[in-house]
């Protein structure tokens, strides 16, 4: 299985920044999940957010598109 180019968390809340590659280009792709304990106390990813997991999103979303429009996140340079 891939790895994600870059992980981004804010708290809870987890961006993912994913490098493609598709006809002679290079792409990127951006997922989110928030972790959370489920009754066994083991982790768990959700796609659904809580009220107070919007701002955390927003933050490591915008951290996540200021990192790929300043082309600041390269595979030589930030791994995961």
């Amino acid at each position: 299985m891939n790895k994600p180019l870059k992980k981004f968390y804010v708290g809870n809340i987890q961006i993912a920044v994913w490098q493609n590659t598709g006809k002679n280009k290079e792409f990127y792709t951006v997922t989110l999940s928030r972790r959370f304990k489920n009754a066994n106390e083991e982790w768990q990813n959700s796609n659904s957010l809580r009220v107070n997991d919007i701002p955390k999103a927003i933050l490591g979303l915008q951290e996540a598109y200021k990192q790929l429009a300043l082309k600041e996140l390269a595979p030589d340079t930030l791994g995961e």
